[in-house]
């Protein structure tokens, strides 16, 4: 695979969305997921049918489907693996401590660690019912209802940061200090042992961000990869039923973690909509969506902060470590790891992200 390669233009909405044929690749042994279902998980009734979901980068993630209910099964790929990767042990936990005190994230019923049922761990959840908007500007629905989903994707990302994580009992989910400083280490390393080729920005980002991180004192529960087509929104409410994929979530730094979220207002667009997704280039006024500077307001006042300080900081760093994710994808196709057949496009957008955050870091004092 080559930056030169032509992959065809993707209609995330459509390809992302909805379920399929479990893929070769990810099978398993249906029988023995259903007998260990019948011990283990409440109220289980099968026999069981099992489609894949067709979005999920990084976790092969099923649908269940039985005569007791619908089910969702997320487990670790198959095969060779990015050290700490794919933590679905760490996801369960965050989801079964937040569950009870009535955060939307669906009900967790079993962690499964032994690799002889269906040859990774995984865990199953409830499947919650409603729509998932892959593209960032959330087409099909009213201004008003746009802006009410993007009320309530900050209200929920408040509420996130806002919990005290010891009362959850997550008080050693992670380290309090140094997040950022450890993160951008682990991103180093990650997207070193995933490079496929030279990206003379992702260098510079590498060499100049361990040294500009500034000193954090405030930490929270954070999700790491929160944005809207990682929610589930209602499906007759503009209000988010359930927030998916913790796989990065820890005791970090909330303003890294918001600032990531806000990364959509300045995403680089892709000609072929690879990534994650870009509000770039659309009328805001229009859509209903707050514009950047009122977002951020909104959420300084439901977490009592009176601004977000070095915010050209966190923006290099936010888009130096998604472009290091997008790199890990890549390398996972290069190791046929890959759980999206549409993984290979990611390498598109590392390089425009890379040029974006070094565009911040500059901005930063670089």
């Amino acid at each position: 695979m080559t930056s030169s390669s032509r992959v065809e233009p993707i209609d995330r909405q459509k390809e992302f969305s909805g379920v399929d044929a479990v893929r070769p690749a990810h099978r398993f042994d249906e029988s023995r997921l259903e007998a260990y279902m019948a011990d283990r998980v409440e109220g289980f009734r099968g026999p069981i049918t099992v489609e894949q979901f067709k979005g999920g980068q990084s976790n092969p993630t099923y649908r269940i489907t039985a005569p007791s209910g619908r089910y969702v099964l997320r487990r670790k790929p198959p095969g060779k693996l990015l050290p700490s990767a794919h933590a679905v042990d760490r996801e369960y936990r965050v989801i079964a401590a937040l569950h009870p005190h009535g955060f939307p994230v669906a009900r967790p019923y079993v962690l499964c660690n032994d690799d002889s049922v269906i040859g990774t761990a995984f865990y199953i959840m409830d499947f919650v019912d409603g729509r998932v908007f892959w593209d960032p500007a959330a087409p099909g629905v009213s201004p008003a209802e746009r802006g009410a989903i993007y009320d309530s994707l900050n209200a929920t990302i408040a509420q996130l940061h806002s919990f005290d994580y010891t009362a959850l009992g997550l008080g050693d989910f992670g380290k309090a200090q140094g997040y950022v400083a450890r993160q951008i280490k682990r991103w180093s390393e990650q997207y070193k042992a995933s490079e496929t080729r030279h990206i003379p920005e992702m260098d510079r980002l590498m060499a100049w961000l361990p040294e500009a991180c500034p000193e954090s004192t405030d930490s929270a529960l954070v999700h790491g990869d929160f944005r809207l087509d990682n929610t589930i929104i209602a499906p007759d409410e503009p209000r988010i039923s359930a927030v998916l994929d913790w796989e990065l979530s820890t005791i970090g730094d909330p303003i890294a973690d918001f600032t990531y979220h806000i990364m959509q207002w300045r995403m680089p667009p892709s000609e072929i909509n690879a990534g994650v997704g870009t509000l770039v280039g659309h009328d805001l006024s229009a859509l209903g969506i707050p514009p950047i500077e009122a977002y951020i307001e909104r959420y300084c006042e439901r977490t009592g902060r009176s601004s977000i300080p070095a915010i050209d900081f966190y923006l290099a760093y936010n888009f130096f470590r998604l472009a290091a994710i997008f790199q890990g994808i890549v390398g996972r196709v290069r190791d046929g790891t890959a759980a999206n057949p549409k993984a290979a496009a990611m390498e598109t957008q590392v390089e425009p992200m890379a040029k974006v955050a070094w565009a911040y870091a500059r901005a930063a004092g670089a």
